[in-house]
């Protein structure tokens, strides 16, 4: 199952840098939501736009497979990052004109022997406090604190830190990664070493980016069948979701959701995997998640 997003074209306006495409590629590899990074987890794949290419997928897709060696499935523009002063960390002048076309791609984890030495880390290095599927994370609290002696007396910046980081009778709503983590940025809190892996220039703002939107996506559409193998349980199907979403999902509702929108069907085998019962192998319906898209679904989440 591959899919590219319809290109649409981008302006790119006189006076800056030429510019680049960085490439967000997410697995699901033993439970965990996995990135493909390259210079030791430090950055995301990227390069020049080439105008040779007839278009901007084209030229990432070949920039990938030459930087990472890894085979690109689906793939769909995300953001472009034209900000003036992306980076203010950076003196560079020329790189915080640069503007950057992002794109989330969807692939099943291989090694990869790219010029790039690419390697794959799980996104919870980067954003520890975003996973919450065996409980509150151990970062949030102390991230609280820090931000409320932030925003002092200030009101709104109280309400911020309340909504996003779900305190005060506010719900932890996991789709709030990018806000989250610009709020810690203008508190002064992503460069600190307890709160998650560091990246180059803004890599880790668009890694955020990406998960926001993935997070929200599978609520609405199938993409998660990108990432499994072609047979599977309905266990790893709940897993595989979770681990993208951060959250821990009740069973009994997940299977019922799943069977009432018809999206998989029995493959008549059993699965041969060890430590505990065999299960029934299912795959995706094509002719379903081509006809119709999960409109309006929402991850059944544990009430526990």
């Amino acid at each position: 199952m591959t899919g590219i997003a319809q290109y649409t074209g981008i302006f790119l306006p006189s006076g800056l840098a030429p510019a680049e495409l960085i490439a967000i590629l997410v697995a699901v590899t033993d439970n965990q939501p996995r990135v493909m990074t390259l210079r030791g987890g430090e950055a995301l794949p990227s390069g020049p736009f080439e105008s040779s290419h007839r278009s901007l997928q084209s030229s990432l897709r070949a920039w990938i497979e030459a930087q990472t060696g890894h085979p690109v499935g689906y793939l769909e523009q995300l953001y472009t990052f034209a900000d003036r002063d992306r980076d203010p960390r950076s003196g560079d002048v020329e790189t915080s004109q640069r503007i950057s076309i992002s794109y989330l791609g969807l692939v099943r984890e291989q090694d990869a022997a790219g010029a790039g030495r690419p390697s794959w880390r799980s996104w919870y290095r980067y954003f520890p406090w975003e996973d919450h599927r065996d409980s509150i994370p151990e970062e949030v609290p102390r991230i609280a604190d820090r931000l409320t002696a932030w925003a002092g007396a200030d009101p709104l910046k109280a309400q911020r830190v309340d909504y996003l980081f779900g305190l005060n009778g506010k719900t932890w709503n996991e789709e709030l990664v990018l806000q989250r983590y610009e709020l810690m940025y203008e508190a002064g809190l992503v460069d600190v070493p307890e709160f998650g892996l560091p990246m180059a220039g803004d890599n880790r703002r668009i890694l955020a980016t990406g998960i926001s939107r993935l997070r929200a996506k599978i609520k609405y559409s199938p993409v998660v069948f990108e990432l499994m193998p072609e047979s599977f349980t309905l266990l790893q199907l709940q897993r595989t979701v979770e681990a993208l979403s951060g959250l821990h999902l009740h069973k009994p509702n997940f299977r019922r959701q799943i069977d009432q929108q018809e999206l998989v069907e029995e493959t008549g085998e059993i699965s041969s995997g060890t430590g505990g019962r065999p299960a029934r192998l299912f795959r995706y319906r094509p002719a379903i998640l081509e006809a119709r898209m999960l409109s309006g679904a929402r991850l059944p989440l544990s009430k526990s």
